[in-house]
């Protein structure tokens, strides 16, 4: 009897290789670069991952180095493996995936503990010390989410619960308020087209997101123009300034240009959300939210920065790269 094929899996790739018995080293780096990859050992004999273009390039580059270290390997790709049924394989890596995760789900339990037993949370000192440890552990939850190729329901458990985390050490206290929201006036996107948009020369994070934001949310035809930093008013009209001095659009209180037109103009995409938050933390740096993903961001941000030569080309980079970050989170 042919067997079909669930739609969770569209195949899988069977890994073999041997190596030579000295020196050690080179068969644990193998067997570390599978692991990391999340192949799941397969009948003593191999190593099993499921088929797609990430995997089937990674084991080609993996004979590559096998055969370099003086030993030999081979990969092929299958429809199904016809002494084992779809959902045994499917089980064999979600258990693989749930020893992975116990770490996790370990440290999740004991800053869960923290949150609960603590009349501190909302201070400064305990909550910086909480978002650390979040982040680590979202870290190393994302490592291994990576490979968690069937949405395991261990994965998806401790997922709910670090969302749960996130939300008990970034949210304020209960009524209070912020002056910086109060002094936000609501305005209409339709008010805003077709304008120059004035901000400082040499953009960096918070004027490139900001760029990216008008002309994806606001002003699709807008025109971006370096000025000074006194140079903030135009006789001729149709010309906005952001991210400066006594700029229309920049930071009020503890909230960065980005998060002001965010709420300015009343910006509900729930990705813009978590853009904000990264651009806060490498505008800012305060630590007020956990943003684990900021660091690398920043690093890519002053790449563009550094190899500019105008303003208008490290600005159209920067905003390339914030376009890529909102695709990540919505796709």
């Amino acid at each position: 009897m042919i067997q079909n094929i669930p739609a969770r899996s569209k195949g899988w790739l069977l890994f073999f290789y041997s190596l030579p018995s000295k020196p050690v080293g080179n068969r644990m780096k193998i067997w570390r670069k599978l692991s990391r990859i999340g192949a799941v050992p397969f009948k003593g004999s191999g190593h099993i991952l499921p088929d797609n273009e990430e995997n089937h390039e990674y084991f080609q580059w993996l004979v590559s180095e096998v055969i370099s270290r003086g030993g030999e390997g081979a990969f092929v790709r299958v429809e199904r493996i016809e002494s084992l049924a779809e959902e045994e394989l499917i089980t064999l890596f979600d258990q693989n995936r749930e020893k992975e995760y116990r770490p996790v789900e370990e440290g999740v339990e004991a800053l869960e503990r923290r949150i609960g037993n603590s009349n501190k949370t909302g201070t400064a000192e305990n909550r910086k010390k909480l978002i650390k440890d979040y982040n680590r552990l979202l870290k190393e939850f994302e490592m291994v989410k990576k490979v968690d190729f069937f949405s395991s329901k261990k994965g998806a458990s401790l997922e709910i619960r670090l969302k749960g985390i996130n939300k008990e050490i970034t949210c304020r206290p209960r009524g209070e308020i912020k002056k910086s929201e109060k002094l936000i006036d609501p305005k209409d996107p339709k008010d805003y087209q077709r304008n120059t948009w004035g901000t400082r020369k040499r953009p960096y994070v918070d004027r490139m997101a900001s760029a990216w934001l008008i002309r994806r949310f606001i002003d699709p035809k807008a025109v971006f123009k370096f000025i000074k930093e006194d140079e903030t008013t135009n006789p001729e009209g149709g010309f906005v300034t952001f991210d400066m001095k006594n700029g229309e659009f920049t930071h009020q209180g503890d909230l960065c240009t980005f998060e002001v037109m965010i709420k300015v103009f009343g910006l509900k995409d729930k990705a813009l959300k978590k853009m904000a938050q990264i651009v806060h933390e490498i505008d800012l740096k305060d630590e007020k939210y956990p943003a684990p993903e900021a660091q690398g961001i920043e690093e890519l941000l002053k790449g563009i920065r550094k190899t500019g030569t105008a303003d208008r080309e490290i600005l159209e980079k920067g905003m390339a790269l914030f376009e890529l970050l909102y695709a990540s989170i919505t796709l």
